[in-house]
């Protein structure tokens, strides 16, 4: 099994996102990768095996396509570094990580995500 690939993510704080792998065989890009019955799964950590932050939808397109999107609403515990993995689970079973990379969160400037729903409460009286 091969190393999974680097796709570094650098995002902008409230933003959608969506992003395309097209998943290949071999180097000279050939034979696509078989995705028949297979699910995908990615999320954003704060740090290799560190907090759950966030996770993203994935949609699976045989034969070779995995779709990635990140919605504004996803972003309430985003870190400004962290990193993230795309990991595919095969119609046989085998977990395969195709994707890897660091994340880079440039802060915005109008706050367009919504506050945990902890913060919202307010106090009477």
């Amino acid at each position: 099994m091969q190393a999974p690939g680097v796709f570094n993510l650098a995002l902008y704080r409230g933003d959608s996102y969506r992003w395309q792998a097209r998943l290949w065989e071999d180097v000279a890009g050939g034979t696509p990768t078989d995705l028949t019955g297979a699910t995908a799964e990615a999320e954003i950590r704060d740090k290799s095996a560190g907090t759950h932050v966030a996770v993203l939808d994935c949609t699976v397109t045989p034969p070779n396509l995995v779709d990635v999107v990140m919605t504004a609403d996803m972003w309430v515990d985003v870190p400004t570094k962290g990193v993230w993995d795309l990991q595919l689970t095969m119609l046989s079973g085998e977990v395969r990580t195709v994707l890897a990379g660091t994340v880079d969160v440039t802060p915005d400037v109008t706050d367009s995500v919504p506050a945990p729903a902890t913060s919202r409460l307010r106090r009477a009286g």
